[in-house]
């Protein structure tokens, strides 16, 4: 493979990133230590799409730690525009060089420097990981927030790795970031940004990565609390929910169920904590119904 095309992460074997991950806290499933091993070696990114809470932004927080790489992060939102994702110029810096340069007939001097140069530049996040002569991960997260002219502006960023601004023409990466985009599904993203990235469907854990999960990250917990926290939540999850529990949402029911010394066998433990499970109304009236709890007010 080129190492021109690669991102600076260095990982010599998928097992060896699924190894680092695990180090790191992060239990990578086979699919998903491949992808990211791929997206490392091709220097291509990777878009990564599932349910919220699935452990997508985790994925890029992991890859930055065992990396030892900064991560740079850009928050998808509605109304995001080019100066919130690539760069603006520093209009107030701008007026202030032009001001100093006029000398005391009010004449520009000949020596004024280019206000439209990199001194007048501000980089935004994903200029910010382009112009980093270091490796970073860059994670562009809950890209379908955005509109599709929004996400049009990273289409250049995402085949060439540079970004073209007029003034100045095309700033290129020097390294790759090691670029990872999420996504939760919530409208169907272009096919243009699709084939520019790798992709990867994460989904809710299966009981045993779950259980796993549970395990590591939870001080205290036994392996026969771990199997009952799973074995709620996964019922939980197969009922008509608005939300269903995030994998964080399981760690935090089952640090609760340590702390408080509870029974999660018990419906009425069940029912009293679901405030750390789930977060709408509807949910909790649904899982109460389902229990065989007393709904009340």
């Amino acid at each position: 493979m080129s190492g021109a095309a690669q991102t600076g992460l260095e990982f010599p074997t998928i097992d060896a990133v699924a190894d680092a991950l695990r180090y790191g806290g992060y239990l990578a499933d086979e699919a998903t230590a491949t992808t990211a091993y791929l997206a490392a070696r091709l220097g291509r990114p990777l878009l990564v799409e599932g349910p919220a809470g699935t452990g997508k932004t985790e994925l890029a927080r992991a890859m930055a730690e065992v990396t030892g790489t900064r991560l740079v992060r850009l928050q998808c939102y509605e109304g995001l525009d080019e100066t919130k994702v690539l760069y603006e110029w520093n209009y107030r810096k701008q007026l202030l060089g032009l001001q100093a340069a006029r000398d005391a007939e009010g004449t520009l001097r000949a020596e004024l420097e280019d206000i439209f140069s990199e001194a007048f530049l501000l980089p935004r996040p994903v200029l910010d990981a382009i112009r980093s002569p270091e490796p970073v991960v860059l994670l562009i997260d809950e890209i379908d927030r955005v509109e599709m002219e929004t996400e049009a502006l990273l289409l250049e960023v995402l085949s060439d790795f540079q970004v073209t601004i007029p003034e100045l023409g095309p700033i290129r990466a020097v390294t790759r970031p090691f670029t990872v985009l999420t996504s939760n599904a919530t409208r169907e993203l272009s096919e243009a940004l699709k084939r520019r990235c790798l992709y990867l469907w994460l989904d809710y854990p299966s009981p045993e990565r779950e259980h796993a999960i549970v395990m590591a990250k939870v001080p205290g917990i036994d392996a026969t609390l771990a199997s009952q926290v799973v074995q709620t939540v996964q019922a939980i999850r197969a009922m008509d929910l608005r939300k269903r529990p995030s994998i964080a949402e399981t760690l935090d029911w089952a640090a609760t169920l340590v702390e408080l010394a509870l029974d999660p066998a018990d419906a009425a433990v069940v029912a009293a904590t679901l405030g750390t499970l789930l977060k709408h109304r509807a949910d909790h009236i649904e899982v109460r119904r389902e229990l065989g709890v007393d709904i009340g007010d």
